[in-house]
């Protein structure tokens, strides 16, 4: 039986782990999981309304995981929801402007976050790593956005 400790994903998930978990604290001091953050973050990219089922499609979760995550979004006032006047049915949500002013610093904290652990790597070094996780990823056709 192989040792635990000569898996590469046994390396990956350590560090994954202890990135994460140190982003989630930096987050909830500004009131947001990690979670709504992944979907804030690619709201600001869109610029415009999206459909809930764009996010879900995005992030590879279910529409009702999705729900839950904007009605949280909504209660904290970071996200706008209207209803199409066809179909009741079909919504979009959109940032508030309290969301906007927020994200810059929510993306600072991700920069900084990473700067705590990637910096004892030299740029090549986190340049390399990057290339082989990305290369990795893509060759495994991984392409949904972690959120937890």
């Amino acid at each position: 039986m192989s040792d635990l400790k000569k898996h590469i994903g046994f390396w990956m998930r350590i560090v994954s782990n202890h990135v994460s978990h140190s982003f989630a604290k930096k987050l909830e001091n500004k009131g947001v999981t990690v979670a709504e953050w992944v979907v804030l973050r690619e709201m600001y990219e869109s610029k415009d309304p999206v459909a809930p089922s764009y996010i879900a499609d995005l992030t590879g979760l279910t529409r009702g995981a999705i729900s839950k995550l904007v009605d949280r979004l909504l209660d904290k006032e970071l996200l706008t929801r209207k209803e199409s006047s066809d179909d009741r049915r079909y919504q979009e949500i959109e940032l508030t402007r309290e969301a906007k002013k927020l994200l810059p610093q929510l993306a600072s904290l991700a920069d900084e976050n990473d700067g705590e652990f990637f910096s004892v790597l030299s740029p090549s070094e986190r340049k390399t790593l990057t290339e082989l996780l990305k290369k990795t990823a893509e060759l495994n056709r991984l392409t949904k956005i972690p959120i937890e």
